[in-house]
């Protein structure tokens, strides 16, 4: 089971999370968020949305190969 991140959180990867929202205003959609930052809360549903893992990925100013 993947683990669910609400806004406020911090992002424990770089990479794709799938946003799940409220049911109203959107449907469910993909953002990249960067290792470090907070997911941050949504313009209409506020806190509601989910965030969940799909892909994990280096950030280029973090990989070992760019520093």
């Amino acid at each position: 089971m993947a683990e669910i991140y609400k806004p406020g959180d911090e992002v424990p990867n770089s990479g794709i999370y799938k946003v799940v929202h409220d049911n109203v205003h959107t449907e469910p959609h993909e953002v990249t968020c960067i290792k470090g930052n907070r997911f941050p809360p949504c313009n209409h549903c506020g806190k509601h949305p989910q965030f969940t893992l799909v892909r994990a990925a280096w950030h280029i100013n973090n990989h070992p190969s760019f520093k």
